[in-house]
This record gives structure tokens, C-alpha cells and sequence, in this order.
């Protein structure tokens, strides 16, 4: 009869090869499905004893053997950003479906790990890795080399590193949050963005805001870079450009920047669609709740998660092929934030 599973301890590929009679080499043949180098009365006492103490191989000891796992390694900035996590939920779902764990390693925004990230991945023998990271580690790029696992890479682009690229449509992104306050009869623009250096989305997104107000008559544009240390500079910025007498509006890069801008229009006493337009990039469960509701441009997060899956695979499947690049489009979700109102 099997121990329960309230036992003290677990048994060990030992334990099965003592109960058997055999040696542990012979154990593992039979765990490893090749009973043709058995004879039917061991492999039929190697079974028994399996069953009798109730022995599972360890996924891990199995992977080391083979070389491969059936692990899929992600590396991501941070956690807490909600389209990391949204993204995360998307590549989970397609793992699995493919019969993969995903093994989850987070930088905290710290983008000088990245190497360590991956060569902890890889020693854990994951069978590919997919990156959403801050790309500013180049040693990154010779540790996912060295690991001769597939990369695909989310969102972000990594100077150097040949792989396969998911992301949104960044640029048409802001073009349609921008059209949008335009056409709302919002004159001013303040796009709001965490730093830009060294992060390619961020640096994507800008530029396209930039170009933008370039071929655009009438229009008063302005980039302003947010810092969580710096919460005052971000109220003074908003009293400073509204102190103009235009219809100023915020484009916010993403949800982190749209939580700060919330915070300065609580502080300010102002109000969403009265006193400033808004539109910001990602949608969050919490922007219907802020004021009379955020507008945004919902990034298609599952989608992304599980195409970078799907990217992965096909190169784990053998797949040679030059490095695709594939940008999906954002979808607008019009709220009040981005409807003028009279003051």
C-alpha cells in the first residue's frame, strides 16, 4: 500500500532500487522509459516497488539527465508593473496548454541583473527564455548565448541580442491617444513618461509623441520625464503648463505614470475632463474608478504573452528563420477623463 502523503519523508530512487532488488541505474532505465534494456521480471519488480512506496521522480533530477526541461524561463523588469503581470498571465496560459511550467525571475526594475537572471534560468536547464527587461545589461547578451537556449523578447528590445520581438504597435499607440485628446477640443499636450534613456519602449513612444506635434498645426506639445523620488515636480509641471489659459491634456506612457498623474490632480483639487484632459497608455482595472474614468489605450497584454509562447516554441521546435518583429495594434477605451466639460 502507498504512503500516505502525510509521511515524514519521501521515498528515494534508492528506496525503490533496495525494495526491487536491483541497483539504481536500473531504476532510472525503467523511470526513463527504457524497459527494452530490462527484462520483463525486473521491470515488473522495479514497477511494484514504485507503486509500493509511492515514488515520484523529481521533474528537476529528470531535467538535469535529459539536458531540457519542460520549463520556460521569463525574466521581467518588474513584477508590480500591471502589464508584466498581464503579459506573465497570457505566457502562463500558453505553457501550459504546450504542457510547460513557466519559472518566473524578476529584476525590480533594476535592469543590471539580467545576466544573473538568465544564467540562474538556464541552470535550472529551462528549454527557452523570453525577456521583458530593461535591456540596459550587455552582459545579457553573451549569458542568453552561452545558455544555447531561444530567446524572444516582449516589449523591449535588447541592443545586440538576435531574437524574436513582441510588443505593441508603440507608435501608432500614441498617435491614436493623441488624435483622440485632439479631436476631444484639448489644444495642449503634456506627455508624461518615466525616463527614457536606455529603455527602447519608452524611447519609441516619445519620439512618436515628438513627431507627432511636428506635423501638427496649432498644437502645443511638451515631454515631461516623471520620477517616483520626485512626486512635487510632476504638480509643478501641471500647474505650470495649465497656468497658460489652454486646454491642457495629459498623455500618460503607461500605467505607472497614470497612477503618478492621478496622485498630482487629487493634490491639485482638480478634476478629470473639467480641468484636465487625460489619456494614458494601458488599461488597469482601477481606470474606470479614477475620477469620472480614464481614458486609455488598452495594450492586447494575453495576446502578446501568449504570441511570445507561440515565438518561443516554434525556435524550441527547431525553426531557423531570421529574427521576426511583431507589433500588435492597441484598442482606444474613451472615458470621460478625455471628454472636455465646462469649468
Amino acid at each position: 500500500m502507498p504512503p500516505s502523503s502525510s509521511s515524514a519523508t519521501r521515498a528515494t530512487i534508492a528506496d525503490v532500487a533496495a525494495r526491487a532488488g536491483v541497483s539504481k541505474s536500473t531504476v532510472s532505465r525503467f523511470l526513463n522509459r527504457r524497459d527494452e534494456l530490462l527484462t520483463p521480471d525486473i521491470a515488473s519488480r522495479v514497477e511494484s516497488a514504485v507503486k509500493a512506496l509511492g515514488y515520484s521522480p523529481s521533474p528537476m533530477a529528470q531535467a538535469l539527465s535529459r539536458g531540457h526541461s519542460r520549463l520556460i524561463g521569463l525574466v521581467v523588469a518588474d513584477v508590480t508593473n500591471p502589464f508584466s503581470v498581464a503579459v506573465l498571465r497570457g505566457a502562463e496560459k500558453a505553457c501550459k496548454e504546450a504542457g510547460y511550467l513557466l519559472m518566473l525571475s524578476n529584476l525590480g526594475d533594476g535592469g543590471v541583473r539580467e545576466r544573473d537572471a538568465i544564467e540562474a534560468l538556464a541552470s535550472y536547464q529551462v528549454a527557452g527564455l523570453i525577456l521583458n527587461t530593461m535591456g540596459r545589461d550587455e552582459a545579457a547578451v553573451s549569458a542568453a548565448a552561452r545558455s544555447g537556449r531561444p530567446v524572444v523578447l516582449v516589449d523591449r528590445r535588447h541592443p545586440g541580442m538576435q531574437a524574436d520581438f513582441v510588443s505593441l504597435d508603440n507608435a501608432g499607440a500614441v498617435q491614436m491617444a493623441a488624435a483622440h485628446l485632439l479631436e476631444s477640443g484639448w489644444r495642449d499636450l503634456l506627455y508624461v513618461t518615466e525616463p527614457v534613456a536606455g529603455v527602447s519602449s519608452r524611447r519609441e513612444r516619445a519620439a512618436a509623441f515628438r513627431a507627432l506635434a511636428n506635423g501638427r498645426a496649432g498644437m502645443k506639445a511638451h515631454v515631461f520625464e516623471s520620477t517616483p523620488d520626485k512626486p512635487d515636480a510632476l504638480v509643478a509641471a501641471l500647474t505650470e503648463h495649465k497656468g497658460r489659459g489652454r486646454r491642457l491634456a495629459v498623455l500618460a506612457s503607461n500605467s505607472v505614470t497614470t497612477l503618478r498623474v492621478a496622485h498630482a490632480v487629487a493634490a491639485l483639487g482638480w478634476e478629470f475632463g473639467r480641468d484636465l484632459g487625460f489619456a494614458g497608455i494601458d488599461e488597469t482595472e482601477w481606470a474606470p474608478l479614477v475620477g469620472p474614468g480614464l481614458t486609455t489605450v488598452a495594450q492586447p497584454t494575453d495576446a502578446l504573452g501568449r504570441l511570445a509562447t507561440a515565438c518561443l516554441l516554434e525556435r524550441m521546435d527547431g525553426l531557423d528563420v531570421p529574427p521576426r518583429q511583431i507589433l500588435l495594434n492597441g484598442q482606444l477605451v474613451a472615458r470621460r477623463s478625455s471628454m472636455r466639460t465646462a469649468s
